[in-house]
């Protein structure tokens, strides 16, 4: 059997389904295709479920603290597990229906449940059908790396899908890898009552921050009690009796660390080795990675692909911006590209971190004269009335030009706050905008006049 199309999408993560709807507004008969649960990792597995977790981490933090603010909360702070998993789920599965029924209930839009795979660069085939398109747009994100060390297939061991569908609290959870997702896990656990261990093999956590950001993360982790051990690469993994030991390399010598629970937290692989890319003749790099120009499209005429399989970006808010690369190009007939965007992104601990554009490692190895500001969090109004002091904001200025190179904000609504100096540098606006402008009392950003003035070169 087979059916034709005017375009197919495979895969319902950001961008697939916002692609499908729009080419469906505009009369186009378009196949989406889902082999498991619409709204892809976001939705399901990734920034909906851990920022509703880092939520309730949140409550209970603040739990223990209310003393700090004249607030009697009778007996201990406890977490109950089930039921703030149970949130979690319920606000996963909003959702998730909201993006199934945007697609089921579109009368352009044939939704069709299964696991599509290339016949030929025109065709895939789900089940027993084949669907047919000269449009084909490739959405299908990516998984968890799985660890390969030895002992790895004899005890129980969990990545970030396996661990959100857990409804245990762990005695004492070790996390191996110290990056976006080991961090915030490692806190919301630590919050809930876990004893939280984070093994990161390189000499920082968050390895693509200055040393300067990653200290400050390092240092508020451990007070809230988390061991983090640097340069510590794990080396093997077994069963001791009723607990698991995890063995690592770690200077001065290698150290064993017992847990309950373990979670792998080593990064993450594209979704495509069974997709039949090489019946379509699409390239992919070492990696797995879809290879795609500046405006998304692989090297076959007529395929794209978006989101976390094409190795360019990695984040919801970057596929998203994938959909509206390939949205103006091949529907407004407009030139978008990957390279007009600033990156951008966030670490959502408590406090997060909010970064864009250079980090001040790579404003020094550009060759550019730079100056770069800084301005403690202890002395922003807004945090030391809240008492969440902890961090700093950054700023990296082009000392010729006045724009605005980069900057961390980690503290406080640093992700919020760092959405200031994102639009002026899309707006190509010098740093004096800023300096000349009149913020609003009492808030974070009203410091960002401040941050400004303290702009020095860098020596």
């Amino acid at each position: 059997m087979s059916r034709s199309f005017d375009a197919i999408v495979i895969g319902t993560g950001q961008s697939g389904p916002a692609l499908a709807r729009r080419m469906a507004s505009d009369g186009a008969k378009v196949a989406v295709i889902e082999r498991h649960l619409p709204g892809g990792t976001c939705v399901n597995t990734g920034c909906i479920p851990t920022k509703t977790l880092v939520a309730s981490a949140k409550v209970a933090a603040m739990a223990r603290r209310a003393a700090e603010y004249g607030i009697v909360v009778p007996g201990p702070v406890r977490t109950d597990m089930p039921a703030v998993k149970a949130r979690m789920r319920q606000v996963v599965e909003r959702s998730r229906r909201g993006v199934g029924k945007s697609l089921e209930h579109n009368p352009n839009i044939t939704f069709v449940r299964g696991h599509a795979r290339f016949v030929a660069p025109d065709t895939v085939a789900v089940g027993g059908v084949q669907l047919r398109s000269n449009r084909i747009f490739v959405n299908v994100g990516s998984r968890a790396a799985a660890p390969d060390l030895p002992g790895v297939d004899k005890v129980p061991w969990f990545d970030n899908v396996s661990l959100l569908a857990s409804d245990e609290l762990p005695r004492h959870l070790v996390i191996v890898g110290g990056s976006y997702i080991g961090l915030e896990f490692g806190q919301m656990y630590r919050r809930f009552g876990s004893e939280v261990t984070i093994l990161q093999r390189g000499e920082r956590l968050i390895p693509r921050e200055d040393d300067d950001v990653a200290d400050a993360v390092r240092a508020m982790l451990e007070h809230e009690g988390i061991n983090v051990r640097l340069q510590s690469a794990c080396a093997s993994v077994a069963r001791a009796g009723d607990h698991l030991v995890v063995s690592a390399a770690c200077p001065p010598g290698p150290a064993e660390f017992e847990a309950s629970h373990i979670l792998f937290a080593i990064g993450r692989v594209p979704n495509t080795d069974d997709l039949g890319l090489e019946l379509a003749g699409v390239k992919t790099d070492p990696r797995g990675h879809i290879v795609v120009d500046g405006r998304l499209q692989t090297n076959v005429p007529g395929i794209w692909a978006l989101g976390d399989c094409n190795g360019q970006g990695g984040f919801t808010h970057t596929s998203y911006n994938d959909y509206e690369i390939v949205e103006a190009n091949v529907l407004d007939g407009g030139d978008r590209k990957v390279s007009d965007r600033i990156t951008a992104y966030a670490l959502y601990t408590d406090p997060p971190l909010g970064r864009c554009g250079m980090t001040e490692r790579e404003a020094r190895a550009s060759g550019r004269k730079v100056l770069m500001g800084r301005y403690w969090m202890e002395d922003v109004g807004r945090a030391y009335e809240r008492g969440e002091v902890e961090g700093f904001m950054k700023v990296l200025v082009d000392a010729e030009t006045k724009l605005i190179l980069g900057a961390s904000c980690f503290g406080i609504e640093g992700d919020e706050v760092i959405h200031t100096i994102l639009e002026l540098m899309y707006a190509n606006a010098p740093y004096t905008v800023v300096t000349r402008s009149m913020p609003i009392h009492p808030t974070v950003s009203e410091y960002l006049p401040s941050l400004f003035h303290s702009l020095e070169p860098l020596s």
